[in-house]
């Protein structure tokens, strides 16, 4: 993935100093005025919403024609108990559902595996075959609801069962509507949940991205995802510019792949973290856009403005939770969201306030999509486009927060662009010395925690956790035994075998592992088949 070479325009006044987390985005200064908005042009950076360069909006009148979607995180336990809580939150006014796997699901291990042990639907849902994702939908018409799953390294298995579910439902596999994660690039900066080198992991995700052109015209075949790296330790504008600078590579290899941009770019999705610091989020957000709409235009020369738009879900900051006074948490939450929705997002999780204890309760669920519903319907925030543009601090911050973002671009450049980057560990080393200033602003106490660093309580009433019982791991490994003794053997070694074929002949592997699916062959099978091919990952070289 060669270098980016954009340049992007952040207006005359952009400050040359890069503000410090323990700082703030300020950098100290008190009061902002027209001085700090010299030489901007308002036609270019700004524009109305709806129009290029998207700074205000990608729509003309975003929640006045249409509220973002409440899309909250969902996963625990065996499939049948995440398919309640689906119901559950459905049956509130939740308008998308949204899916998070156990770590083996998201290892590529299937739940009889014994490094699997301990760890079967305790942080998500378990699903290890065709028959879990049958479960998790059941009684849910995958033709009417948009589902998102975050997934990466076995994402083109997860959509194969995805859709193998949705053919036996009678569903055509270009009405299904939804968002599969599957963005392998920010595991190697940050999350690392990988399995295959960098390189034909990339290869799958174009697999999907070709797929989906061809076959799913309403699936975003990835959620480029800034989220993780933010919650690693990275600043506002690392997030911003790592996660531009991954959709940019993905963008790159596509097209050497022989796709037209305009083919698959318009369902290019992102996904961004919301932090504490109120103005800083809403300005990210904006320039994010404002980069976006410039690349794909200037650089990648794509022709629909569709492809233009820098479309994006947001989650509050996990990160910001504290064990410590949890119900702090609802608060944090309900800033970060106000956050996202000024900033223009398309669909919010919100997050629930027991999540540094364990998997949320019911009770914290709904408390998190109550938040949302607060905010759209009784706080007005909704009924005005962009309430902030023209502020000078914000559209100076907004400048500054560009121009750090097109320094970093010139950084991974320099290193031959993002692939070789990850080789010379460059985002992990800059991620750990941004997680590093805000650890030492935290324990001098420059950066406060309310309940944690000041403002703390003595004697804390403990809260009622979601726990998942040993019986929940055992009866899915018993199925799932079952299952593997009763399928044909025959249908699936056939299976397997075109799995490792089409491996082998660097075809798009969403065919064979669809037909594998169908045959009842699990996630474990079908990775352990292409690693054969593909080979594992380690880490790479210290940094």
């Amino acid at each position: 993935m060669g270098a980016h070479g954009i340049k992007v325009s952040t207006g005359a006044n952009a400050p040359s100093s890069q503000p410090t987390p323990a700082g703030g985005p300020d950098d100290g200064k008190a009061c902002w005025g027209p001085d700090d908005l010299r030489g901007f042009d308002l036609a270019e950076s700004l524009a109305e919403p709806g129009q290029f360069p998207y700074t205000r909006g990608i729509h003309r009148d975003m929640y006045r024609g249409r509220l973002w979607t409440m899309r909250q995180f969902a996963g625990f336990g065996a499939a049948e108990h995440t398919n309640e809580r689906f119901k559950y939150l459905l049956a509130r006014g939740q308008t998308g559902l949204s899916t998070a796997f156990d770590l083996p699901t998201l290892m590529g291990r299937d739940s009889d595996d014994p490094l699997a042990l301990g760890e079967v639907g305790r942080c998500g849902v378990a699903v290890s075959s065709l028959a879990d994702m049958r479960r998790l939908f059941d009684g849910i018409d995958l033709g009417e609801v948009s589902t998102s799953m975050t997934i990466n390294a076995p994402a083109a298995v997860l959509l194969a069962f995805y859709i193998a579910v949705a053919k036996e439902q009678g569903v055509p596999v270009e009405r299904l509507r939804g968002t599969l994660q599957n963005d392998i690039l920010k595991e190697f900066h940050s999350q690392n949940e990988y399995v295959f080198p960098p390189r034909p992991s990339v290869k799958l995700v174009i697999d999907t991205i070709e797929y989906g052109v061809q076959h799913m015209p309403s699936w975003n075949t990835v959620s480029i995802s800034g989220y993780h790296i933010r919650e690693a330790g990275a600043s506002a504008a690392e997030e911003l510019a790592f996660t531009l600078a991954d959709g940019m590579a993905y963008v790159e290899e596509s097209v050497k792949r022989g796709l037209e941009v305009d083919a698959f770019a318009p369902r290019l999705s992102f996904f961004f973290d919301v932090h504490n610091d109120f103005f800083e989020e809403i300005a990210k957000f904006r320039a994010a856009r404002r980069i976006w709409s410039r690349v794909m235009r200037d650089k990648y020369h794509a022709k629909n403005d569709r492809s233009w738009w820098l479309r994006t879900h947001a989650q509050t900051a996990g990160v910001s939770l504290t064990e410590q006074q949890p119900l702090n948490n609802i608060v944090r939450v309900a800033y970060q969201a106000m956050a996202a929705v000024l900033g223009g997002t398309q669909s919010l999780h919100t997050n629930s306030y027991d999540e540094t204890l364990a998997l949320p309760s019911a009770d914290a669920v709904r408390v998190a999509l109550r938040t949302q519903q607060v905010l759209a319907h009784e706080t007005s925030v909704p009924n005005t486009v962009d309430p902030l543009a023209g502020s000078y601090y914000l559209e100076n911050l907004t400048n500054r927060i560009e121009a750090q973002a097109n320094a970093i671009f010139g950084e991974i450049d320099a290193l031959g662009g993002v692939l070789p980057a990850i080789d010379q560990g460059y985002f992990r080393r800059k991620i750990a010395e941004s997680a590093l200033r805000q650890a030492k602003a935290h324990e001098s106490g420059q950066a406060i925690t309310v309940g944690v660093n000041e403002f703390r309580d003595d004697e804390e009433q403990p809260l009622d956790i979601l726990q998942i019982d040993q019986e929940t791991e055992d009866k899915q490994v018993a199925r799932l035994k079952q299952l593997k003794a009763e399928r044909d053997p025959t249908r699936h070694r056939a299976a397997l075998g075109r799995v490792r074929d089409a491996a082998r002949a660097g075809e798009n592997m969403m065919p064979s592992l669809i037909e594998a699916a169908e045959a009842d062959v699990t996630v474990g099978e079908m990775m352990d088949t292409m690693k054969t091919v593909f080979g594992s990952y380690d880490g790479g070289p210290e940094w």
